[in-house]
């Protein structure tokens, strides 16, 4: 997983964001041990705390759950994740959508934009 984060964002939704999006495309399967919250903090380079709260957060909405003196796990049950994600894609896409309207953009132009784009997705 890459934990590049970025800087100009609050830290903990995009921990939250990352672990969703694994969970939810199956990177994490159902059951799975997560890192440990010392292997995340220093590979997405952020305070363990931080990471702490981030997983505590991702408990509290069902999608992973502690052991204790054994780590953390994703749930059985991946649908919260995947509700996650897609409130996530929902929320991104008005805020796109906004911004595009405030340049002026209507929705055909919109559109032209996405297709020119695309091609440059991997």
């Amino acid at each position: 997983m890459n934990w590049t984060l970025d800087k100009s964002r609050p830290i903990c939704p995009q921990i939250c964001e990352l672990i969703c999006v694994s969970v939810a495309k199956g990177k994490y399967a159902a059951g799975e041990k997560l890192l440990s919250v010392r292997e995340i903090a220093l590979l997405a380079g952020v305070n363990p705390n931080t990471v702490q709260k981030s997983l505590e957060e991702l408990e509290r909405r069902g999608v992973i759950h502690s052991v204790p003196c054994s780590g953390w796990y994703v749930n059985e049950n991946t649908d919260a994740a995947a509700a996650e994600v897609r409130t996530l894609r929902v929320k991104k896409t008005e805020e796109y959508l906004a911004a595009m309207s405030q340049l002026g953009c209507d929705a055909d132009e919109i559109i032209k934009y996405l297709n020119e784009c695309q091609g440059g997705m991997s």
